[in-house]
């Protein structure tokens, strides 16, 4: 089994900064490309940003420029710091990770995180 733990979100005033942080754990031989969607309210899911293994990156042209996505895979840790935040950020984020154990190849899913910009 693989645990994906989101954390950092919260209230924010627009303009602000958040980083959001997703620790993966468990049965791990490889962890492949981590990345961040998010889902606001009435909207469907849509990704962030992503980063490979190696660390090749790619960013939504919404947040392109004001986002940045990490890794630190001795930690096996994807980090998200957002500035020049808008409301339109608001949203849950969910973190997920391509994994590689026992059980093959598999994408796994964090519970989510709720970023509110304030206006």
């Amino acid at each position: 089994q693989v645990h994906l733990v989101e954390s950092g979100g919260g209230l924010v005033q627009a303009g602000g900064s958040l980083r959001l942080s997703c620790a993966a754990s468990g049965s791990i031989f490889d962890l492949y490309t981590m990345a961040w969607s998010r889902q606001a309210p009435g909207k469907q899911r849509e990704l962030v940003a992503a980063i490979s293994s190696g660390g090749s990156t790619n960013y939504a042209d919404s947040v392109k420029g004001r986002f940045t996505i990490s890794r630190d895979n001795a930690k096996n840790t994807v980090y998200l710091q957002m500035n020049s935040l808008k409301p339109d950020d608001t949203a849950v984020y969910y973190c997920n990770a391509d994994v590689r154990n026992y059980n093959g190849r598999s994408t796994y899913w964090g519970q989510g995180t709720q970023v509110t910009v304030s206006s």
